[in-house]
């Protein structure tokens, strides 16, 4: 019985490249979301914003990116389900609704965003890597500093300030971390 892994093909993304089965994706989409779920727990606080820089949003990129957008998608959507529903797995433990949750639900569409575009091989080399992360993180943003606006009664200059400009720094970093693992891990598994 044979364990080596098929070379990889434009259309897979990593997940794929362990035999298919509804175990195994099942599998991958609570994974996703206990990764998601455990890098909430690296939470730094923001001088002067409700919402600290996490491990978070790197979690829901490298979860779409590596499981594709159905499953990456799913795994934010139970992330998200499970948080509400009281699981202490959100930000520093926490759970529910909060003036951060839009940030959460702009993770589940750049989930699916970036494992859309990994599927058309956006992982496979360090700047189409890069450029699908700021995707991801521009869709993360776009939902998230507007809710932040409304659920804290801010002005949306006001949230830019307080939800967008203080992580753009550590966002950079989370890309460069991204652009980093995944065309290794394929280069690795290629060999």
């Amino acid at each position: 019985m044979s364990t080596a892994v098929a070379p990889a093909r434009t259309g897979q993304v990593l997940a794929d490249l362990i035999p298919a089965s509804r175990v195994r994706d099942v599998a991958l989409v609570v994974g996703g979301a206990a990764l998601t779920g455990l890098a909430a727990q690296i939470a730094v606080p923001v001088p002067g914003s409700p919402v600290p820089v996490t491990g978070q949003t790197f979690a829901a990129l490298l979860v779409g990116t590596s499981l594709g957008a159905r499953r990456g998608a799913a795994s934010l959507v139970l992330y998200a389900l499970a948080g509400i529903a009281g699981l202490p797995w959100f930000a520093q433990g926490t759970s529910g609704f909060s003036v951060s949750f839009g940030y959460i639900l702009g993770m589940i569409l750049a989930s699916a965003a970036v494992g859309a575009l990994a599927r058309r091989g956006a992982d496979r080399n360090v700047w189409r890597t890069a450029g699908a992360m700021l995707v991801g993180e521009a869709i993360i943003y776009a939902i998230g500093v507007p809710y932040l606006a409304y659920a804290a009664g801010m002005s949306l200059s006001a949230a830019v300030a307080a939800g967008l400009t203080p992580f753009l720094l550590g966002d950079a970093l989370k890309a460069a971390l991204a652009m980093g693992l995944l065309p290794s891990a394929w280069k690795l598994l290629r060999r």
